[in-house]
């Protein structure tokens, strides 16, 4: 069973939701036979390269709200966040344009450490407020994910990758995905959001149910 999941480092809700798809892993009989295949998507791609800018004001002037709003909304995702486990530091957080990561975690996804990318990478975003615009921080991470760093160097010195970013999230749009976290099982079953580990277990059990019909 393939397993594909489109996620933005920036998105609070995606790596809660990455949390409660691994937990509902661990409860599926059938995690064996997975394979997770993460993809890229950008929430904001308009936002500036190489620009950072405080979360709350980024969201206060995204949605036209006072920052006592944005306050009040990113506390209640903080406190699904320490749920899962996660400690997360939005108010010293920055807002960056993602795409020169994605191409970063498409390179780990080739070298066969996508997975713990995505780790490195939305940790050091939401839960560790690194600026994410600065390309020697992002050279940092790949490090960290098992990439070398001459690779990680090369690739944010060249366009490399930047057609597999933009075609996975052409693919997300052709498969109905208007935001993330957006995981699609065997191209069958599409979930929107960071869902209860029940309703992923259960989506779990129907894929494999249907990949045995």
């Amino acid at each position: 069973m393939q397993v594909e999941i489109w996620s933005d480092i920036v998105c609070p809700w995606c790596y809660i939701g990455k949390r409660r798809f691994e937990r509902a892993l661990g409860e599926f009989a059938g995690a064996d036979q997975v394979q997770v295949r993460w993809r890229s998507f950008q929430l904001d791609p308009d936002f500036p390269v190489g620009v950072s800018e405080p979360v709350y004001d980024s969201l206060a002037k995204k949605m036209g709200a006072p920052i006592e709003q944005v306050e009040e909304m990113t506390a209640r995702v903080t406190q699904v966040a320490a749920e899962e486990g996660l400690d997360y530091d939005l108010a010293g957080g920055v807002m960056v344009n993602t795409f020169d990561a994605h191409r970063l975690l498409q390179a780990a996804q080739d070298q066969g450490v996508g997975e713990g990318a995505h780790e490195v990478f939305l940790r050091a975003q939401l839960v560790q407020a690194r600026d994410l615009s600065e390309p020697e921080v992002l050279v940092e991470l790949a490090q960290e994910a098992g990439l070398e760093a001459g690779l990680a160097r090369r690739v944010l010195g060249s366009d490399e990758y930047a057609r597999q970013v933009r075609e996975d999230v052409a693919l997300a749009q052709k498969l109905g995905g208007t935001g993330v976290p957006f995981f699609v099982l065997d191209r069958a079953f599409g979930i929107s959001g960071a869902q209860p580990v029940e309703v992923f277990v259960s989506a779990l059990e129907r894929a494999r149910q249907a990949s045995t019909a």
